[in-house]
């Protein structure tokens, strides 16, 4: 379940970052999608790591070393 959340995470992050460069290229600097865009998807990376960080603290999340 975890891993279908930060899976759903990165998606709407990589939406948010092409609807920005869409934005940026079709509005010609007229609106301000492009920035409301790219604010959420900050917002969305800021929300995924403290989900992460969460995730290891409760111990739902085992992080493991390479190979490990």
């Amino acid at each position: 379940m975890e891993k279908l959340l930060i899976v759903a995470f990165i998606a709407l992050i990589l939406y948010n970052l092409g609807a920005g460069l869409y934005y940026m290229l079709a509005d010609r600097g007229t609106t301000h999608r492009t920035v409301n865009a790219l604010t959420r998807r900050v917002g969305l990376s800021v929300a995924l790591i403290a989900l992460v960080l969460i995730g290891i603290a409760t111990g739902v999340i085992k992080p493991h070393g390479i190979g490990g």
